[in-house]
Formats: C-alpha cells, sequence, structure tokens
C-alpha cells in the first residue's frame, strides 16, 4: 500500500478577517496559510489593505472580526494576560519595517540593541554567544555591533532589524517593504540573506510588497488586494505568468519596460 505523507499544517492561518475605519471597508473578508518553511507575498498598491492585514496578524491592530491562528494557536481570541503572556505572544510573529532606522533606538549601539531583546525574552542568561550568532547569521561583526544606527548603511540597518526580530525565534516574520527603502543592489543582498536564512531555519515568510520584483523573487505563493478584498492568490510563478483579474494584469502592465505606455495604464487603472 502506498504511504501518503499527511500535508503539514500551516505555521500561519488567517480566516475571514474585516477591519473598517468608519464607512471604509481596509480589510474586507480576507483569508489565506501560509506554510511552515514558506513564503507568501502580499501585494497591492497604497490602500489596499495589505499592510493592515499585516499589522493584524502581528497583533498591531485589532480586526473587527475574524481569526489569526499561528501553529494553531489563536491570537485574536482572548487568552491569558501578563508580561509572560504579551512576550510569548510577541515571540510567535515578527515584523520588520520599511525604515530601520525609526524602529532602532539612536542611543543604543547594535551589541546593546539585541541584548535588551534577548534579556526581556530570555532572562537570566548570558547572551553574548547568541548575539555574535545572530550578528553573524546576517553578516554583520564586532565593528557593527559596537556602532550606533547613524554609523551604519541603510543596508547594514536593515540587517540589524532582521537580527533583532530572529532573536526571539520567531515562527512567522512579516517584512513590510523591508527593502523598498534600499538601493537595488543592496536589496539584491537583503533578499538573498532572506532566502539563506528560510533555508536555514525553516522560518515562515510574509512579505507585503508593492514590487513585483520581489515577489518573483522570493516567494512560493502570492496574494494581490485591491480596496481591502483579495482579488486573486495562487501559485506565484502562476499568477504572475497567467495572471486572471484585471488588476493583477495592470499591476504587472505598470512595471516600466521597453514599449511602457503610461497614458495607456493610467487610463486602464480608471476604467477598472
Amino acid at each position: 500500500m502506498a504511504d501518503h505523507a499527511t500535508p503539514a499544517a500551516p505555521v500561519l492561518e488567517v480566516v475571514g478577517l474585516h477591519r473598517s475605519y468608519g464607512a471604509v471597508r481596509a480589510v474586507d473578508n480576507v483569508s489565506f496559510t501560509l506554510a511552515q518553511g514558506g513564503s507568501l507575498g502580499i501585494v497591492g498598491e497604497s490602500g489596499s489593505g495589505k499592510t493592515t492585514s499585516a499589522r493584524i496578524v502581528v497583533g498591531l491592530e485589532r480586526a473587527d472580526s475574524g481569526r489569526v491562528s499561528v501553529n494553531g494557536r489563536d491570537r485574536t481570541a482572548a487568552g491569558a494576560r501578563g508580561k509572560a503572556a504579551r512576550l510569548a505572544r510577541a515571540r510567535e510573529v515578527q515584523m520588520v519595517f520599511q525604515d530601520p532606522y525609526l524602529s532602532l533606538d539612536p542611543r543604543c549601539t547594535v551589541g546593546t540593541a539585541l541584548a535588551e531583546t534577548l534579556r526581556l525574552h530570555f532572562p537570566g542568561a548570558d547572551h553574548s554567544t547568541r548575539i555574535e550568532e545572530l550578528l553573524e547569521q546576517v553578516g554583520l561583526g564586532a565593528r557593527e555591533a559596537s556602532a550606533l544606527p547613524r554609523q551604519l548603511s541603510g543596508g547594514q540597518r536593515q540587517r540589524v532589524a532582521i537580527a533583532r526580530a530572529l532573536a526571539v525565534e520567531p515562527a512567522v516574520l512579516v517584512l513590510d517593504e523591508a527593502v523598498a527603502a534600499l538601493d537595488v543592489s543592496v536589496q539584491a543582498q537583503i533578499l538573498n540573506l532572506l532566502a539563506e536564512i528560510r533555508e536555514r531555519t525553516g522560518i515562515g515568510y510574509l512579505f507585503i510588497t508593492h514590487d513585483l520584483g520581489v515577489v518573483r523573487c522570493v516567494t512560493e505563493d502570492v496574494i494581490v488586494m485591491r480596496q481591502g478584498r483579495i482579488v486573486e492568490q495562487g501559485r506565484t510563478a502562476e499568477v504572475l505568468a497567467r495572471p486572471r483579474h484585471p488588476y493583477t494584469r495592470l499591476l504587472l502592465d505598470s512595471v516600466p519596460r521597453p514599449g511602457w505606455d503610461p497614458k495607456a495604464i493610467a487610463a486602464a487603472r480608471r476604467a477598472l
């Protein structure tokens, strides 16, 4: 008899998220799953609801209704209160933002920032070896450990932000336009770094981006959002090669290339 392996349960499951601000439906019945060790992109223009969805997953915003589960644990249900419960919840999902300079304390060196994160989540231990491991994991060393954020390049600061997020060993890392502020060569370095980290650790990535090039390079599955709703989803290669929804085709057509016609793109956008 053939041995059919049972598919692994998703690390992240989002079901029926709704979030409104007055009459505006920022997130409207959004559902998706992220496979264990997988990489899922959420694509859309400004106002599409992608960042609000991500912030609900992380816990920075609350949904009006719906459910977010990580490894089968419901993050939207009322649960245990107190510092230990909040820290355990924070360790499940971490977020890397577009501008790491705003999320790093300008008064703290890189080593101090990592040490504070580790002491908060794993008190009572010597973290010096772990700090060295984290810096090595993101391609940094002792010189960067003693530096302040203003003394680092944009790419180096983003590596620090990634190291700090990885310090708590999350199951899911949410990357909100995490390479959008970097130049193209540095973007490639960070994306290659993230691919290596995922291969080594098995962490799941949720990429929030407007950049279809990023989606093509680093995700296996993709969701396209418009006006708070999912209009298309599937395997990244298939969606980008054979888009079914007019909005997805518009996003692809909007990427500048030889023969690109911005007036035609603008007309197509108005017609949607």
